[in-house]
């Protein structure tokens, strides 16, 4: 084999993947067609289970960098038309006081999502206000850090050598790519090559859905009157869906009218302009366009992730509409489901079955995501039994539990993983991100006591012992943390709960069957 794995995509979820691959010990080259970053706006935020994904790969500092630099952008362009605001900053600044303030004003703190363009801006409780909802990080700084963490880890990544072809046998994968005279042979092949996958066409993926019904433009544009379409964040009009901001030129539109007649054909001036107008309802001119795409609610999901040694992850596995702002989270979430499993797998101490439940549980994830863009599609569409709809959809959501719902349901966190009926409530879902104290070491996250690519197990005084695994498990003994409710806690590389125990029914018996399912056989079997 040249590789182990061969990851078709230098997006955001084939750099993760490659990535998580090779903290587990893989070898992987990605392919990328593309000779640099795609510049094309794309999403603008990713939520918190993935950015505690990125933290494990030790990209939180940077990313949170790049966050408060571009908050704190949004508010200078914010006090060109507040005076008010203008006088604070200044006041703020006279006083030494300026980087406090603006922490508290930062808009993407407050900001927790949106559905169907009706804004959530608070947690449902106190308790809950330490919770990313989101990172609000450029797509392009995600890859960016993501090819210089793959760079650190000797992950080749060939950009202007695309996968033209592969045939799979049953001991590995020939990738025929372009620019190299003969096939790389790899144990596995990954498509992580976006919604038009050619590994997924070419492997045969069913991929069932719904056909798109609405036209949407995203575009960064110079405006001659910006304050024409003020104020900022989203909003329905009679025509369509119309949004502004956060950051300068940055415009969305939604349209009922059917999908475009042709989605390749380039973007013009005119045509965000036509559409800003229509929706709008003002004469506002487009006079430069930086970036634009178009999208529909086209939502599709591949009936399974896996044939044979070619898998599919991010948008090769699922397409829907960019509503709430999940794909991303989505596509990341696969690759860190994906990752751990694969390097697993090629390393040989996998357990039987391993790789399968990949699929069985992120379609779950996927599945969600599509059902709820086409609520909130229904949810947007213009005429008065859909504003009465909406109208009541607003004082629901003032009720914390609708609120923990929706917060819940667009974040990820809403999702378990299958489990076994007598399984512990904690089994299966993600562990919330908290400060937890381990002797010894400084206050750490739990995503930052991750790094090493191995599980974790959190002894809050339980005095677990999994020695036999101690390659594939690290052990913290706790001295401090924001729970007290566990005695200890065995977490998988991407986050959930793979088993844990109350205080007072340690359950070993329970432990040893979680760590032979998750982690194979120990050393001494």
């Amino acid at each position: 084999m040249d590789f182990d794995v061969v990851v078709a995509g230098a997006g955001p979820v084939g750099l993760l993947l490659a990535c998580e691959l090779a903290v587990g010990g893989a070898s992987v080259v990605v392919l990328e067609r593309r000779p640099d970053v795609d510049q094309t706006m794309k999403a603008g935020a990713v939520g918190g289970l993935a950015a505690e994904a990125l933290v494990r790969l030790g990209l939180g500092e940077r990313l949170e960098r790049v966050q408060w630099d571009r908050g704190s952008a949004v508010i200078e362009m914010m006090r060109e038309s507040d005076p008010e605001l203008d006088a604070t900053l200044r006041a703020a600044d006279a006083e030494g006081r300026l980087d406090e303030v603006t922490s508290e004003i930062h808009p993407f703190r407050r900001v927790r999502g949106h559905f169907g363009g009706l804004y959530m801006t608070r947690p449902p409780s106190p308790a809950e206000e330490a919770e990313r909802a989101y990172l609000f990080v450029a797509q392009q700084e995600i890859e960016y850090a993501l090819a210089d963490r793959a760079r650190e880890l000797g992950v080749p990544v060939w950009r202007e050598h695309p996968l033209d072809g592969f045939r799979q046998d049953e001991d590995g994968v020939a990738v025929e790519v372009g620019g190299l005279d003969v096939p790389l042979r790899a144990g596995y092949l990954v498509g992580c090559d976006g919604g038009r996958s050619l590994v997924r066409k070419l492997a045969g993926f069913d991929f069932p859905g719904t056909e798109p019904t609405i036209t949407g433009h995203q575009a960064i544009v110079d405006l001659d009157e910006p304050d024409k379409l003020l104020p900022m964040g989203w909003r329905r009009t009679a025509t369509g869906v119309l949004a502004y901001g956060p950051v300068a030129g940055r415009v969305l539109t939604v349209e009922f009218d059917g999908p475009p007649a042709d989605r390749d054909v380039p973007i013009t001036a005119e045509e965000i302009e036509a559409s800003l107008r229509r929706v709008s309802g003002t004469d506002v001119r487009v006079t430069a366009v930086r970036s634009a795409t178009r999208f529909t609610d086209n939502a599709r999901r591949a009936s399974t992730y896996r044939k044979g040694r070619v898998l599919l992850a991010g948008d090769a596995a699922h397409v829907h509409p960019p509503f709430g702002g999940q794909g991303l989270t989505l596509g990341l979430m696969d690759a860190a489901n994906l990752g751990w499993k694969l390097a697993a797998t090629v390393a040989g101490w996998a357990p039987d079955g391993l790789l399968d439940t990949y699929t069985a549980e992120r379609r779950l994830a996927a599945e969600r995501v599509l059902q709820n863009n086409r609520a909130q599609v229904a949810l947007m569409r213009p005429g008065p039994q859909t504003t009465a709809l909406r109208e009541v959809f607003a004082e629901m959501m003032e009720q914390d539990e609708v609120l923990r719902f929706l917060q819940n349901m667009l974040s990820g966190r809403e999702i378990r993983y299958p489990v076994p009926d007598d399984a512990h409530p904690f089994v299966g879902w993600h562990m919330n991100e908290g400060k937890v104290v381990v002797e010894g070491r400084e206050p750490a996250s739990l995503a930052e006591l991750m790094g090493s690519g191995r599980g974790v197990l959190l002894d809050f005084g339980y005095g677990a012992d999994v020695a036999g695994w101690s390659d594939r498990v690290d052990v913290f003994r706790v001295a401090e943390a924001d729970r007290t409710d566990l005695s200890a806690v065995l977490i998988r590389r991407d986050g959930y709960v793979a088993w844990a125990a109350d205080w007072g029914e340690p359950n070993p018996e329970g432990l040893a069957k979680a760590l032979h399912t998750w982690f194979g056989a120990p050393l001494y079997w």
